[in-house]
């Protein structure tokens, strides 16, 4: 469970029944599956993915799935010692887009 959220005996931010009818939740398996790089990207798609349908979709609700997806990816890179690094896009970006 991620820390500062509520949990419910129905509870689609943090444990969605859809996702944890076995011994093992969906995210688990992803992550077993994943290469680290992977996961990480699987858990950033996922928090921007309900970061952009929040006003058409379920609204608040939504805003909790992303930060709850926020949480974790600042988990795993702490917990696994990730090294963050720029994305090559940024280069890009900073030399097309600077105010300067």
């Amino acid at each position: 469970m991620i820390e500062n959220t509520k949990v419910t005996d129905n509870d689609p931010v943090n444990s969605p029944t859809h996702y944890n009818s076995g011994k093992l939740e969906c995210i688990e398996a992803m992550e077993a599956m994943l290469n680290p790089e992977e996961f990480i990207g699987y858990l950033r798609g996922n928090s921007l993915k309900y970061r952009w349908r929040f006003r058409y979709k379920n609204g608040i609700e939504d805003l909790y799935k992303a930060r709850w997806y926020e949480d974790r990816l600042i988990k795993y890179i702490e917990k696994n010692g990730c090294k963050v690094k720029e994305e090559p896009y940024l280069d890009y970006l900073k030399d097309h887009y600077n105010d300067n």
